[in-house]
C-alpha cells in the first residue's frame, strides 16, 4: 500500500503541502540552475544531463509533430502546465499558435522562460507566463499539455491532476510521465534512474492504466502514445481527445 494511503486526510494534506514546498524551493535554487543548463545549449552538462536533454527534446518534438498534424494552430488556445523554461511554449508560439498560457511552480523558471520569449521576439499577447502550481490552474483551452511534471506526483495525486487538467481542455489533452515498469522500478531503487537525494526531489513512476482511466473518467479517449527514452530518461507520452 502506498505510504500516502496510510495517512489520515489532514496528515495527507500536510505531507502534500510539504512536498510541494520542497519541489518549489528546489526549482527556485539549485534545481533551477541545473535544469536551466539541461534545457539549454550549454556545454556545461555531464553525460546524464545531456541524455536527459536529448530525451526531453524527443518528447517536445513528438508533441509539436502531433500538433502540426492536427493543424489550425492560429485558431487554437493552449495551456502549457509546468512549462519550465519554455521548452515547449516557445516553439509552439513560433509555429503560430493563437495563444499559449504557460505556467510553472518555480518563479525562477518562469522568469527565464519570459526572458527567452522576449529574446525570441514573441509578443506577450501570444505567449503569457504565470508562476503558479498545477492545482491552482483554471480556464478553458482547446488543448492542455503537461510534460514531464508528474514525476513529482505519486499515482493517486497524478490521476487527480489528470482529471483537473482534463476539465480545462475543450478538445485535446496531452501528458507525459515516467512509466512504471519492473525494470525502471529496479533502476530507481538502486539509484541509476534519477539523481541522488542531494541533487533532486523525490521522483515517481506511474502506472499508465491509472492515467488512462483518469482521463476516461473526465470524458477523454486515448488516441496516440509513444515512449521516448535515452539513458537516464524514460517518458510515456499520451494524447487524448474529448469523446464525441
Amino acid at each position: 500500500m502506498p505510504p500516502e494511503q496510510l495517512l489520515d486526510p489532514s496528515q495527507a494534506l500536510d505531507a502534500k503541502a510539504a512536498e510541494k514546498a520542497e519541489v518549489q524551493a528546489y526549482f527556485n535554487s539549485t534545481g533551477f540552475e541545473r535544469w536551466n543548463r539541461i534545457y539549454s545549449e550549454s556545454e556545461e552538462v555531464n553525460r546524464v544531463q545531456r541524455n536527459i536533454r536529448i530525451g526531453h527534446q524527443k518528447t517536445v518534438d513528438n508533441v509539436l509533430d502531433w500538433l502540426r498534424e492536427q493543424g489550425d494552430l492560429p485558431n487554437r488556445s493552449f495551456c502549457d502546465a509546468g512549462c519550465g523554461v519554455g521548452s515547449l511554449s516557445l516553439p509552439l508560439a513560433q509555429l503560430g499558435a493563437g495563444h499559449v498560457e504557460a505556467s510553472d511552480l518555480s518563479e525562477a523558471m518562469v522568469t527565464e522562460a519570459q526572458r527567452r520569449a522576449t529574446e525570441a521576439g514573441i509578443p506577450g499577447d501570444q505567449l503569457h507566463f504565470t508562476a503558479t502550481d498545477l492545482e491552482s490552474l483554471s480556464g478553458r483551452y482547446d488543448t492542455v499539455i503537461c510534460l514531464d511534471v508528474f514525476i513529482h506526483y505519486p499515482q493517486a495525486p497524478a490521476e487527480d491532476m489528470v482529471r483537473h487538467l482534463a476539465a480545462m481542455a475543450e478538445r485535446h489533452l496531452i501528458v507525459s510521465f515516467a512509466p512504471y515498469t519492473p525494470l525502471l522500478a529496479l533502476l530507481k531503487g538502486i539509484g541509476q534512474l534519477f539523481p541522488g537525494p542531494s541533487k533532486t526531489t523525490r521522483a515517481y513512476t506511474l502506472r499508465e492504466s491509472g492515467i488512462v482511466a483518469a482521463a476516461a473518467e473526465a470524458g477523454f479517449v486515448l488516441k496516440r502514445r509513444s515512449l521516448n527514452q535515452a539513458p537516464f530518461y524514460f517518458s510515456r507520452l499520451l494524447a487524448f481527445e474529448k469523446a464525441a
